[in-house]
């Protein structure tokens, strides 16, 4: 969160959250995604095996106003273009995008037959395609056209067959995740004895014959693989020291192997202001809300609480390490490009609020002027004005050693 402002702001969802909470709003709740940023939309597969551009990153989620979400991914804009060094004129042409983006794309979804609005997706075909069409009005550039390309040749290539090859080895006859530490740590690294591995993998065991339950169907995938090894993995800018594991589990033979992650959930930052979750289980709410919000999910998506081996019960939800993920590149954001990706990320927090809120509520609150896109722009410009007197003050508090002293980092 040191590094600029920007990366400040995105482990900083509790304060704006803080923020928000003093500020008025329509009233209309919706499925919150809570941490709507810029690099928290992107592309991944489907079951169905297409790729679609949608959120992705749901820890924070639970019912409050649409608002809150839209404020934040409007604000992600103005900041992450200041850290671009963009002009104030294209910042600003990037979060009148958003809610522009937002606000046409609630106002279809009203009108909308009602599966029409729940089923609607944007695939990355049609990403292309559009992509292709503005820069045929110059809008944006080949520079814009090959970075997409590439970030979507890449994402195909992190399906579970690219993920087992780029982490798994072959050791003495048994299938094991290879560390890279200190971002992937095998287990056989983190237990200082036998037994102590033992309880580790014990306490994942658990996790995923329980987590089977979560799973849709009466016959699932799951079942047919088994858990072979485990290691810890660093995740995130604001998921930095939560425990995140991933498992490697065997198909048929060695060739078949499968990893996924157990990522800790713990309560999100909103529920200070918005009251607890409907869920007792952190995981379970990060699901729902997940299932809810996104067009499409993936098969392995569920949620456990295990004691972990420390005796301390926590909460996890599970899902595919990669399934042909991808995202921008958010420190090569150019004028040309930023205004079609913001408005791509708006059309996309629109879809998941159509499907959990009224829409048709928010699109009469919104109308059919640009009114309240330019008041939106307006909060996102003294917003980032905030987030850099923020961010002054969190790293003279570090460098000072007063932020040490009261975390007990």
């Amino acid at each position: 969160m040191m590094v600029s402002a920007f990366t400040f702001y995105r482990g900083a969802a509790l304060i704006m959250a803080s923020d928000l909470s003093t500020t008025p709003n329509s009233g209309i709740i919706t499925q919150l995604c809570g941490d709507a940023h810029l690099s928290n939309f992107g592309v991944f597969g489907t079951p169905e095996r297409t790729m679609i551009f949608d959120l992705n990153d749901f820890d924070e989620t639970l019912p409050g106003p649409w608002e809150w979400d839209l404020k934040r991914l409007a604000a992600s804009f103005e900041i992450g273009g200041r850290n671009a060094k963009l002009s104030r004129s294209d910042r600003r042409a990037a979060t009148l995008a958003v809610t522009r983006g937002y606000r046409e794309q609630v106002r279809e979804s009203a009108r909308a037959p009602v599966l029409q609005a729940w089923y609607e997706r944007l695939d990355v075909d049609e990403v292309l395609k559009l992509l292709r069409a503005e820069r045929h009005a110059k809008h944006v550039g080949s520079h814009q056209i090959g970075k997409a390309d590439e970030v979507i040749a890449k994402a195909r290539t992190k399906d579970s067959a690219g993920v087992v090859a780029k982490l798994v080895r072959v050791v003495d006859g048994e299938l094991r995740i290879q560390g890279d530490p200190p971002l992937i740590e095998p287990v056989e690294n983190l237990a200082p004895d036998e037994e102590t591995r033992r309880r580790f993998e014990g306490t994942m065991r658990t996790l995923l014959e329980d987590y089977r339950t979560t799973l849709p169907g009466d016959h699932h995938p799951i079942e047919e693989f088994r858990y072979v090894h485990m290691a810890r993995k660093v995740v995130g800018v604001g998921s930095v020291g939560t425990r995140a594991w991933v498992l490697l589990l065997r198909g048929r033979d060695d060739r078949d192997a499968l990893i996924l992650q157990a990522k800790e959930a713990e309560e999100s930052v909103l529920e200070r202001f918005l009251g607890p979750s409907q869920y007792a289980q952190h995981g379970q709410r990060v699901v729902a809300g997940q299932r809810l919000m996104q067009a499409a999910s993936d098969i392995f998506l569920g949620w456990q609480q295990v004691d972990g081996v420390d005796g301390v019960k926590r909460d996890f939800y599970v899902r595919q390490l990669h399934d042909w993920k991808g995202s921008v590149d958010v420190d090569d954001v150019r004028p040309r490009g930023v205004k079609f990706y913001a408005r791509l990320c708006g059309q996309a927090l629109a879809r998941a609020h159509s499907r959990s809120g009224d829409r048709v509520a928010i699109a009469g609150y919104l109308g059919k002027g640009d009114q309240f896109d330019r008041a939106i722009a307006d909060f996102s410009a003294a917003y980032a004005d905030q987030n850099e007197r923020d961010y002054a003050a969190f790293v003279e508090a570090v460098d000072s050693g007063r932020l040490k002293a009261l975390t007990g980092l």
